[in-house]
Protein backbone atom coordinates (compact mmCIF):
# COMPACT_ATOMS: atom_id res chain seq x y z
CA UNK A 1 0.00 0.00 0.00
CA UNK A 2 1.22 3.46 -0.94
CA UNK A 3 0.65 6.34 1.51
CA UNK A 4 0.96 9.95 0.35
CA UNK A 5 3.11 11.99 2.72
CA UNK A 6 3.65 15.33 0.94
CA UNK A 7 2.38 17.05 -2.19
CA UNK A 8 4.11 20.40 -2.74
CA UNK A 9 4.19 22.74 -5.71
CA UNK A 10 5.93 26.03 -6.14
CA UNK A 11 7.12 28.68 -8.52
CA UNK A 12 10.60 30.22 -8.33
CA UNK A 13 12.30 33.04 -10.21
CA UNK A 14 15.90 33.96 -11.05
CA UNK A 15 16.08 35.76 -7.68
CA UNK A 16 15.85 32.29 -6.10
CA UNK A 17 19.04 31.05 -7.76
CA UNK A 18 21.71 29.77 -5.39
CA UNK A 19 19.19 29.14 -2.62
CA UNK A 20 17.43 26.15 -1.07
CA UNK A 21 13.86 25.19 -0.34
CA UNK A 22 13.45 22.69 2.48
CA UNK A 23 10.35 20.52 2.70
CA UNK A 24 9.96 18.87 6.11
CA UNK A 25 7.60 15.99 6.76
CA UNK A 26 6.94 13.58 9.61
CA UNK A 27 6.79 9.84 9.11
CA UNK A 28 4.54 8.31 11.74
CA UNK A 29 5.57 4.74 10.97
CA UNK A 30 8.91 3.10 10.26
CA UNK A 31 9.81 0.69 7.49
CA UNK A 32 9.07 0.25 3.86
CA UNK A 33 10.25 2.42 1.06
CA UNK A 34 10.27 6.20 0.74
CA UNK A 35 9.51 7.48 -2.76
CA UNK A 36 10.19 10.95 -4.14
CA UNK A 37 8.71 12.14 -7.43
CA UNK A 38 10.15 15.50 -8.46
CA UNK A 39 9.79 17.57 -11.63
CA UNK A 40 10.36 21.14 -12.76
CA UNK A 41 9.97 23.22 -15.86
CA UNK A 42 10.63 24.81 -18.15
CA UNK A 43 14.09 23.28 -18.42
CA UNK A 44 15.64 25.64 -21.00
CA UNK A 45 15.65 29.35 -21.65
CA UNK A 46 14.33 29.59 -25.22
CA UNK A 47 14.68 33.38 -25.66
CA UNK A 48 18.00 33.87 -27.47
CA UNK A 49 18.34 37.57 -26.58
CA UNK A 50 17.76 36.92 -22.86
CA UNK A 51 20.27 34.08 -23.01
CA UNK A 52 22.79 36.36 -24.72
CA UNK A 53 22.34 39.00 -22.02
CA UNK A 54 22.87 36.46 -19.24
CA UNK A 55 25.92 34.98 -20.94
CA UNK A 56 27.47 38.41 -21.52
CA UNK A 57 26.91 39.35 -17.86
CA UNK A 58 28.68 36.17 -16.80
CA UNK A 59 31.54 36.83 -19.21
CA UNK A 60 31.92 40.32 -17.71
CA UNK A 61 32.12 38.79 -14.23
CA UNK A 62 34.34 35.78 -14.82
CA UNK A 63 36.59 36.38 -17.84
CA UNK A 64 39.87 38.25 -18.07
CA UNK A 65 39.43 41.50 -19.95
CA UNK A 66 41.54 40.41 -22.93
CA UNK A 67 39.30 37.32 -23.50
CA UNK A 68 35.91 39.05 -23.16
CA UNK A 69 35.40 40.23 -26.74
CA UNK A 70 36.12 36.82 -28.26
CA UNK A 71 33.94 35.03 -25.67
CA UNK A 72 31.03 37.39 -26.35
CA UNK A 73 31.42 36.92 -30.11
CA UNK A 74 31.00 33.17 -29.58
CA UNK A 75 28.23 33.36 -26.95
CA UNK A 76 26.24 30.63 -28.72
CA UNK A 77 28.85 28.08 -27.65
CA UNK A 78 27.48 28.44 -24.09
CA UNK A 79 23.93 27.51 -25.11
CA UNK A 80 21.55 26.15 -24.08
CA UNK A 81 21.03 27.85 -20.73
CA UNK A 82 19.14 25.54 -18.39
CA UNK A 83 17.39 25.77 -15.08
CA UNK A 84 18.91 23.38 -12.54
CA UNK A 85 17.23 22.17 -9.36
CA UNK A 86 18.57 19.15 -7.48
CA UNK A 87 17.26 17.01 -4.59
CA UNK A 88 18.87 15.89 -1.33
CA UNK A 89 17.39 13.77 1.46
CA UNK A 90 17.91 13.82 5.23
CA UNK A 91 16.43 11.33 7.69
CA UNK A 92 16.10 11.93 11.44
CA UNK A 93 19.50 10.19 11.70
CA UNK A 94 21.38 12.24 9.11
CA UNK A 95 22.10 12.93 5.47
CA UNK A 96 21.14 10.19 2.99
CA UNK A 97 22.66 11.79 -0.09
CA UNK A 98 21.92 14.02 -3.03
CA UNK A 99 20.57 13.33 -6.49
CA UNK A 100 22.44 15.97 -8.47
CA UNK A 101 20.91 15.24 -11.82
CA UNK A 102 20.04 17.52 -14.69
CA UNK A 103 16.83 15.62 -15.45
CA UNK A 104 13.72 17.78 -15.06
CA UNK A 105 11.77 14.66 -13.99
CA UNK A 106 13.16 12.42 -11.27
CA UNK A 107 11.75 9.34 -9.55
CA UNK A 108 13.86 8.57 -6.49
CA UNK A 109 13.58 6.06 -3.68
CA UNK A 110 15.24 5.00 -0.44
CA UNK A 111 14.72 1.81 1.51
CA UNK A 112 16.61 -0.48 3.83
CA UNK A 113 17.77 -2.60 0.88
CA UNK A 114 18.31 -0.13 -1.96
CA UNK A 115 18.38 3.51 -3.02
CA UNK A 116 18.51 5.58 -6.17
CA UNK A 117 22.03 6.54 -7.31
CA UNK A 118 23.38 9.38 -5.16
CA UNK A 119 21.27 8.32 -2.18
CA UNK A 120 22.22 5.83 0.54
CA UNK A 121 20.05 2.88 1.49
CA UNK A 122 19.00 2.68 5.12
CA UNK A 123 16.16 2.08 7.50
CA UNK A 124 13.09 4.21 6.99
CA UNK A 125 12.51 5.46 10.53
CA UNK A 126 9.66 7.37 12.09
CA UNK A 127 10.38 11.03 12.73
CA UNK A 128 11.10 14.32 10.99
CA UNK A 129 12.57 14.04 7.49
CA UNK A 130 13.71 16.71 5.03
CA UNK A 131 13.92 16.91 1.27
CA UNK A 132 15.95 19.91 0.14
CA UNK A 133 15.61 21.42 -3.31
CA UNK A 134 18.82 23.22 -4.29
CA UNK A 135 18.13 25.93 -6.84
CA UNK A 136 21.51 26.11 -8.55
CA UNK A 137 20.32 28.25 -11.46
CA UNK A 138 16.96 29.65 -12.52
CA UNK A 139 17.43 31.33 -15.91
CA UNK A 140 13.82 31.55 -17.13
CA UNK A 141 11.37 34.20 -15.91
CA UNK A 142 9.91 31.54 -13.63
CA UNK A 143 10.23 27.83 -13.04
CA UNK A 144 7.52 25.67 -11.52
CA UNK A 145 8.22 22.55 -9.51
CA UNK A 146 6.24 19.62 -8.17
CA UNK A 147 7.32 17.34 -5.31
CA UNK A 148 5.43 14.28 -4.14
CA UNK A 149 6.67 12.07 -1.32
CA UNK A 150 5.12 8.74 -0.40
CA UNK A 151 5.81 5.71 1.74
CA UNK A 152 4.98 2.15 0.80
CA UNK A 153 5.58 -1.36 2.00
CA UNK A 154 8.77 -2.74 0.56
CA UNK A 155 8.55 -5.94 -1.46
CA UNK A 156 9.90 -8.97 0.38
CA UNK A 157 13.52 -9.80 -0.40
Amino acid sequence: MKTAILDARGRVTPASSKSHIIHRFFLTSAGGRLGIDFSYGPKQLEDLEKARTLIERSIDLYFEEEAMAQAKAHFKSYLPLNNLITVSVDSPHGHLGAAHRHDPEQFLHVSRHEASPGLVSGDIVAGMWEVTLSLHAIVTDYCEYSLQIWQEEEAAK
